[in-house]
């Protein structure tokens, strides 16, 4: 259709006369001297051409004016000589099927002649006006769909459009398309759309091989559009992308059941009353964005079913009103009523109550939200945490948890519980040389992504009375004057996953899903779109079925030499009290790399050490040297997944002079303890002391023992020092002056094995850059060796 703009005056017949004139003047359409090859040039050539050109001719990297127009017969070219049928029938007749929408072959298309101005003309299927409602703003890359559309899909199903600017079958759908957009994307419905000129690639990979084309992707799976295009039927095939169990009916019947769920689920519930008999599709597609959330039921105020209900709740029947309930189900934690309930209102709504009360920790990915790492430029989360079990004989101290949780308004305190059957690894490790049995209290504070929390048990257990509970509070309250008073701190584990057992329902789910598509796309005879489905499925059988039969054929005689290493090691620990790092070494690497700085590894470990890079050296003694490299491989163990820092020791009783040399820097700003020899020289007992030195930069960071004077006897029941472990090697009472050399040999020992108890704190302080810098002019020489006095 041509709609003619010229001014009344001018007789149709000239005009028409005019326009017939100049078809015949403009040469046609040649897709080979646009993109200058020749008829035989294969599709190699046509191919490499034309992405020369296209890059050449792009209108984002070329100013002409003509680059845009230039660009449009490119692509129209390529897309021509690129099919073997189109260009068949361009050398055969002249022009294609997409050339010739209204004529017959072997009559030049009208419209293929004419690039008028819009002024003059107007064209409804010109590629300019194919994008008039704002389709640019909807247009998607590979990378874009790989990246965040598939992600993005596991929270809201997404309806696609493949088109190019050359179909005119798409100009017929775009009112439709156009409506469907203003009723779906408000709703919560991703838009996009991907032009087959521009993005091949992607469409290619969503199996889409014809324009107009209309697809969904849900939870990363494309599912076809088969009927006419009618928004009816754009709407329905929305819904039909979600999961058929979003929501549940709730009725007089089964409330008390779907309410009461919360404790099993470990998810509040959120209740919905209309008066529409079917599930609008903005309550559907905000259940389908919090699922892994919120329980979501459906309450139709129409039936007689409901009566009960809507008295209890006492519920006004004229607006939508929406419930949250979570702990207490006899009344709602939140409540929402409104007549248009618009999708971002809804969704601050259910964000603001997504957890219970108390929740119950059973999965890493609860873990993290409830109790998140710190963050330094946020508010410090503290996770106030109960250890309790299932059992009948706790339910009077988890509830009385609850209620204190309910009572919380500070936002900086997060209450939860875990059964210690369940999360077994994570309660040992904060229960660890403690009285393990729950219920117990545990308030911690995760520092980084690596599981180091610093933690504080609360003393005497837990039994829900109110000494318990004052004895608590007292402690959340000195919590917020002094974070200092968390002075536990531990590598936590990764929970177990207590809903991993429902994975096979969740594939038993998904396989129906599955082949329900594959009936479907049977009925439509859709082959090359069904391929992709088919041959995931086909991969997966051949996995199951490889696994099974390696399993089938595996050798188990290999795993029986490995079952007695434990007993070894554990031999190994108890016959050898000097190898005492051993044992204390986290799980995850057998050791810590620590080397010793002396004249020969001087200069590659401190003088040219590489920009950027820090050298933490512990200095010790002979006496010394297994007690504190254990203890100092414990501290840093954490921190051996950063490149730039290295571990070394220093032997002072070689190079104290060195020791002195370096710190005459340091002593303006640090006191440094001395005591007086024999001959009244001041001496300085630097065992104990780690060094930070930036051999770039030339200064140090330097880390003062500091002892904590905890109980020598519980010291000694960890193990703490091999030389406490001899207390028992004299029996005899008469024996008192040798028993009394033995106390203090312990009580030195444990001394030297405390110096190093903060050096996980300040190695953090170090890592942050806000620890006190010394510079230094020049290293001082480590060549001289300090000659041992006996």
């Amino acid at each position: 259709m041509v709609e003619l703009k010229v001014p009344l005056t001018l007789p149709a017949v000239v005009i028409c006369a005019l326009l017939f004139d100049l078809a015949e003047t403009v040469p046609p359409f040649d897709p080979y001297k646009v993109l200058g090859v020749t008829k035989s040039a294969s599709q190699a050539e046509v191919k490499k051409v034309y992405k020369r050109l296209a890059k050449e001719w792009h209108p984002d990297k070329n100013k002409n004016p003509e680059a845009e127009d230039m660009f449009i017969k490119i692509t129209k070219s390529y897309e021509i000589l690129s099919s073997e049928e189109k260009r068949s029938n361009y050398d055969r007749y002249g022009q294609t099927d997409d050339t010739q929408p209204y004529g017959h072959h072997g009559h030049h298309p009208f419209h293929d002649h004419f690039y008028f101005d819009e002024s003059f003309f107007h064209f409804p299927f010109n590629a300019k006006d194919g994008r008039d409602f704002a389709d640019s703003k909807y247009l998607l890359h590979f990378n874009q769909y790989v990246s965040d559309i598939v992600p993005d899909s596991f929270k809201r199903p997404y309806l696609i459009k493949i088109t190019s600017d050359w179909c005119f079958s798409c100009i017929h759908i775009e009112p439709v398309w156009k409506e469907s957009v203003q009723e779906l994307e408000p709703l919560g419905v991703g838009i996009g759309v991907v032009d087959v000129g521009y993005e091949r690639r992607l469409a290619n990979h969503l199996g889409a091989h014809r324009t107009p084309s209309i697809l969904g992707v849900i939870n990363g799976k494309v599912t076809f559009f088969h009927y006419a295009v009618v928004r009816q039927h754009l709407r329905q095939f929305v819904e039909d992308l979600l999961p058929q169990r979003l929501v549940e009916k709730v009725t007089d019947r089964n409330n008390h059941q779907f309410l009461n769920s919360w404790h099993e689920i470990n998810k509040p519930n959120v209740l919905l009353f209309d008066q529409v008999a079917i599930v609008p599709l903005l309550y559907k597609l905000t259940a389908f964005a919090f699922k892994d959330y919120v329980q979501f039921g459906y309450v139709d105020q129409g039936l007689t079913e409901t009566v009960n209900l809507l008295k209890q709740f006492n519920i006004n029947t004229y607006a939508p009103t929406m419930l949250v309930f979570k702990e207490n189900t006899d009344k709602p934690a939140d409540i929402i009523q409104a007549k248009g309930m618009k999708k971002n209102i809804i969704d601050e709504f259910i964000s603001n109550n997504k957890f219970l009360l108390a929740p119950r920790l059973v999965n890493q990915k609860v873990f993290d939200e409830i109790c998140p790492v710190k963050q330094f430029h946020r508010r410090r989360k503290y996770c106030v945490l109960l250890i309790t079990s299932e059992e009948e004989s706790f339910v009077t101290g988890n509830k009385a948890f609850l209620s204190l949780a309910s009572t919380n308004t500070n936002e900086a305190l997060r209450f939860a519980y875990v059964y210690q059957r369940q999360q077994q690894p994570l309660c040992d490790t904060l229960l660890r040389n403690r009285d393990s049995t729950p219920p117990q209290v545990v308030i911690l504070e995760r520092r980084n992504g690596a599981g180091k929390a610093l933690y504080k048990p609360v003393l005497s257990g837990w039994n829900g009375s109110e000494e318990d509970k004052h004895r608590l509070l007292e402690e959340l309250q000195r919590l917020q004057k002094d974070p200092s008073i968390l002075n536990h701190d531990a590598i936590l584990p990764e929970l177990n996953n207590e809903f991993a057992s429902m994975f096979l329902i969740r594939w038993v789910f998904a396989a129906c899903d599955y082949l329900t598509q594959i009936i479907d796309d049977l009925l439509h005879n859709n082959w090359r779109e069904m391929m992709p489905l088919l041959s995931l499925i086909f991969s997966a059988l051949f996995i199951l079925f490889g696994t099974v039969v390696i399993q089938a054929f595996s050798d188990s005689s290999e795993e029986k030499p490995a079952k007695p290493k434990p007993k070894d090691a554990s031999k190994t620990e108890n016959g050898s009290p000097n190898n005492t790092s051993a044992s204390s070494r986290p799980p995850k690497k057998s050791f810590v790399e620590v080397t010793e700085l002396t004249d020969i590894t001087y200069m590659s470990n401190l003088v040219k050490l590489r920009p950027g890079h820090t050298n933490v050296v512990l200095v010790l003694t002979d006496a010394t040297k297994n007690i504190l490299l254990s203890k100092f491989a414990k501290e840093v163990y954490s921190f051996t997944g950063c490149l730039t820092l290295h571990f070394s020791f220093l032997n002072v009783d070689k190079h104290s002079a060195w020791m002195d040399s370096l710190l005459e820097f340091v002593q303006d700003a640090m006191q440094i303890d001395a005591d007086e020899d024999e001959s009244g020289n001041r001496k300085v007992d630097y065992t104990g002391y780690v060094l930070a030195l930036n051999g770039h930069k030339r200064y140090l960071c330097l880390f003062k023992p500091v002892y904590t004077g905890e109980d020598p006897d519980k010291s000694e029941e960890e193990g703490a020092a091999p030389g406490a472990r001899s207390r028992s090697s004299s029996r005899e009472e008469h024996q008192h002056q040798s028993r009394k050399g033995t106390t203090r040999l312990r009580s030195t020992t444990l001394q030297i094995h405390h110096k190093l108890d903060r050096l996980g704190l300040w190695t953090e302080r170090l890592l942050e850059g806000t620890l006190p810098r010394y510079y230094i002019p020049a290293w001082p020489g480590l060549d001289k060796i300090t000659v041992s006095k006996s």
